[in-house]
């Protein structure tokens, strides 16, 4: 089974968040929507849509540390050519 990154605070993975976000953004545009029931979903997008922002950005700075440390580590790689030309 694979793994999902999952909220501390909500224990919800990104996706589901992500649904839910779709969701809400699908009730809003509804012609039938009531203002007060579209204000309580938009508010909820907008806080939802904010913490999702925040974990992507967490993740993309994850993911630039780990590619910086794997370029830092192959240039930090020694030189063979000293010794291929003792051939």
């Amino acid at each position: 089974m694979a793994k999902t990154l999952k909220n501390i605070e909500t224990g919800k993975t990104l996706e589901d968040r992500l649904s839910r976000l779709e969701l809400l953004s699908d009730q809003i545009r509804k012609p039938d929507i009531t203002l007060d029931d579209a204000l309580k979903a938009f508010d909820e997008g907008i806080k939802l849509a904010r913490s999702l922002e925040k974990e992507l950005e967490k993740i993309q700075n994850r993911i630039e540390i780990l590619t910086s440390g794997a370029e830092a580590k192959a240039a930090d790689a020694p030189e063979l050519e000293l010794f291929d030309s003792a051939e």
